[in-house]
């Protein structure tokens, strides 16, 4: 038996459909905190961190054996007074978590269903068909100089997974113009857009004006690069995008995205390939 845990987003939808056009059976399954529209009709069980004891013997009963988590979730509220006695023994290596990157984080909270003899299976592994195959969706091309920018990318997402921040960044002509942080590849878009069309974003702390901070920032163009971080923890935190990035790259002027082959998710991927074609954008799964 499996446990689907939903979060944010289109996957845990996605991922719904195809487990009921499959007749698979499952348990849906949710943080307190978290809202998704993805359930419908569907029971769900809701569970909290400090109940975490109880929600797996819970899935034990249940006689669950495998464990997906889908969909965008944010680092809980914890309430130490909810805490109850089958998650006491837990609690230890909790705070150790919260003490730690993201990546290092989910490993050790695995660990905790795969004690108890749940398996955690990553979203692709329950429906491999989100994996896009490698090669161009598309008939757009990037130039020589845009797969040297993909190339650069792919070094600047290393760089930065030594230091467990992000999986996406903007490269033209070799320079980086943005990299994404802890609010997401959307922010890091939208923090783009807002430098190349002056728009207002926030107070001006440092005492630098808008020209300075422009000054040689191309009005368009460059290449979003998406990848998996080096060893990141694929079965909780597999990077994604679909339909909304696409329109966002052409909000943003972007001539085109790159994703890491077998280590990207690709949402509807009919109607990205309907977008690219549309906005004359490549959108280029790299091997």
């Amino acid at each position: 038996m499996l446990a689907l845990v939903i979060g944010d987003g289109d996957l845990p939808e996605l991922l719904m459909e195809h487990l009921a056009d499959t007749k698979t059976p499952y348990q849906l399954c949710q943080m307190e905190w978290q809202g998704s529209d993805a359930r419908g009709d569907q029971p769900v069980h809701k569970f909290r961190i400090e109940t975490l004891g109880s929600f797996i013997a819970w899935l034990t009963e249940k006689g669950v054996d495998r464990i997906c988590f889908a969909g965008a979730v944010d680092r809980p509220p914890l309430d130490p007074t909810k805490i109850d006695a089958l998650t006491m023994p837990l609690v230890p290596r909790m705070l150790q978590a919260l003490q730690l990157g993201d990546d290092a984080a989910l490993r050790l909270v695995l660990g905790f269903f795969q004690e108890a003899g749940i398996e955690p299976v990553g979203a692709h592994e329950v429906y491999p068909e989100i994996l896009p195959p490698a090669g161009l969706i598309g008939s757009v091309e990037p130039t020589e100089d845009q797969k040297r920018d993909a190339d650069r990318g792919i070094e600047v997402i290393a760089a930065m997974g030594a230091a467990d921040v992000g999986q996406a960044c903007i490269i033209h002509k070799g320079q980086p113009l943005v990299i994404e942080a802890q609010p997401g590849t959307d922010f890091m878009m939208q923090s783009l857009l807002h430098e190349r069309h002056d728009l207002p974003w926030g107070s001006n702390l440092l005492g630098v004006s808008r020209a300075q901070r422009a000054r040689g920032l191309p009005k368009s163009g460059g290449v979003m690069v998406k990848a998996a971080k080096p060893g990141q923890e694929l079965r909780i935190d597999m990077p994604t995008i679909g339909p909304d990035t696409l329109l966002r790259a052409v909000q943003v002027g972007l001539d085109g995205i790159v994703i890491e082959a077998e280590r990207v998710i690709l949402l509807q991927p009919d109607l990205c390939k309907r977008l690219v074609e549309k906005h004359k954008l490549f959108l280029w799964v790299r091997a």
